[in-house]
């Protein structure tokens, strides 16, 4: 569409906030940004945050909206071992939004991007009949690439983090769970606030054979399917041995269909050729560690419940379908 006066004016606006990069040779301002050439090999992702599908304006601060937005892209990079560098962002908005609103955002993300050396060297406003921010962000990689279909047999699997947290804090802000005010508050702001694990995806890429990784933002056991796929392998998960935070267990209980099939957690899962104690782990990659499973030639996914048995099939939902396809709570 055509930009009136006063959207470039927004940009112009908005872009100011986040301040001056050193990355770009010709940062936002002109028809494209212009970068150096590139010294090491290049990542590029982009996702998006649409009003109703994504997120509800009343869940939070529109900081936290402007932040996540680019921990979601962050999470990517960080999956494949990479360092995030410069990023472009759309913001469409709709009628009865203010300027206030649209600062506040910026804030959010301009502080997100500040804490892991991101630039923002360009961007575009435009009307849409719901508020939607994109982003595409670009990464490098100097040693090793995490990939998905390095899965091997015999690999040991691993996640960081605890599972199933994002999952139960939106069933809380939508209504559709209760829990105690310090449960509430830790399991809604793991959804509203996640962590992309950059410094422990560059961690993992020094590891060789380079593991097989994923971010889980759809879901573990969604995921770890596309781990499976592209590696012509199986596995088999412990039910038992996935982490649960102290605020799951609160609200959820023993019950891991959330940490299963929920998504949003943005932690990395991870397959190892070699088995390291998970403590070891953790101290190494800065971010608590936890052995779940191995990979296995079977060609297919099981899960291991309490008492030794075998069930195979995805859980009773996926990270896609509980939190992206329904608008609404």
């Amino acid at each position: 569409m055509s930009k009136s006066p006063g959207e470039f004016q927004l940009i112009e606006r908005l872009l100011k906030r986040l301040g001056p990069g050193r990355r770009a040779i010709l940062g936002p301002g002109d028809d494209c940004a212009i970068l150096p050439p590139a010294r090491a090999r290049q990542l590029l992702t982009i996702d998006s945050m649409v009003e109703e599908v994504h997120f509800k304006l009343a869940w939070g601060a529109p900081e936290a909206l402007g932040a996540r937005a680019l921990t979601v892209n962050l999470s990517d990079i960080a999956a494949m071992g990479g360092k995030p560098t410069v990023c472009v962002v759309n913001l469409a908005l709709r009628d009865g939004l203010g300027l206030r609103l649209c600062d506040r955002i910026y804030k959010g993300l301009g502080a997100a991007a500040a804490r892991c050396g991101v630039e923002v060297v360009g961007g575009n406003v435009t009307r849409a009949g719901a508020l939607a921010i994109t982003i595409a962000l670009l990464g490098e990689v100097r040693g090793a690439v995490l990939r998905r279909d390095a899965g091997r047999p015999g690999d040991t699997i691993y996640v960081t983090g605890t599972l199933g947290d994002a999952a139960a804090g939106l069933r809380i802000l939508s209504g559709r769970l209760r829990a105690r005010a310090a449960a509430r508050k830790f399991l809604s702001n793991r959804f509203l606030q996640p962590t992309a694990r950059v410094e422990a995806g560059l961690r993992l890429a020094r590891i060789k054979p380079a593991p097989a990784a994923i971010d889980l933002s759809d879901g573990l056991w969604q995921d770890l399917g596309h781990i499976l796929e592209r590696s012509g392998v199986g596995a088999e998960i412990d039910a038992g041995a996935l982490p649960l935070s102290a605020a799951y267990r609160a609200a959820v209980g023993e019950d891991p269909t959330l940490a299963l099939g929920g998504g949003e957690d943005y932690e990395l899962l991870f397959c190892l050729r070699h088995a390291f104690p998970a403590p070891a782990l953790t101290r190494s990659l800065g971010v608590r560690v936890t052995r779940i499973g191995r990979i296995t030639s079977s060609g297919k996914a099981v899960l291991i419940n309490a008492r030794g048995s075998l069930r195979g099939g995805p859980p009773l939902l996926t990270g896609f379908d509980q939190l992206r396809s329904r608008p609404g709570p």
